[in-house]
């Protein structure tokens, strides 16, 4: 079983409560052993909601209190990510989890590349705060490309 955004099985539930179906990831699902979560949404956050970008670092530093998530707005949402990730990472263990498919450039969900916390559209190396907390505890990211919002 792996985790999968829950995004990219056409679920509407990224920040503009929209989507980024992926067919490739459907037929996956389609297997029984994928498992969608978005952890923004197990957090907290609304859907839609204002978009976040990780100010300060990556994913990494957020859970270890060195950086900050902070929507459009300049409201902290640091708390949500973090609860959220959790929340991401015991769904993970209690179902044998030992991968995640993720949607890339995510704060939440992206590995390798993300937002650079300007709301520029520019990006920076460094993963998401779900993705760096389950590689933190080694849970194998892989990122998928959006493919179309519907």
């Amino acid at each position: 079983m792996k985790l999968i955004s829950a995004c990219l099985l056409g679920i509407n539930c990224n920040f503009e409560g929209k989507n980024w179906k992926n067919q490739q990831m459907l037929e996956e699902f389609a297997k029984g052993e994928l498992f969608p979560i978005c952890p923004e949404v197990l957090g907290g956050l609304s859907t839609p909601r204002v978009p976040s970008e990780i100010q300060g670092g990556n994913g990494l530093d957020v859970i270890e209190g060195k950086a900050s998530v902070v929507n459009l707005q300049g409201i902290d949402v640091t708390d949500e990510f973090i609860a959220g990730a959790y929340v991401a990472l015991k769904i993970a263990q209690t179902i044998g989890a030992k991968e995640a498919l993720f949607i890339e450039k995510s704060p939440s969900c992206g590995c390798g590349v993300i937002f650079d916390g300007s709301f520029t559209g520019k990006f920076k190396k460094g993963d998401g705060v779900t993705a760096a907390l389950l590689k933190k505890n080694n849970i194998k990211v892989t990122c998928v490309k959006e493919e179309k919002i519907e």
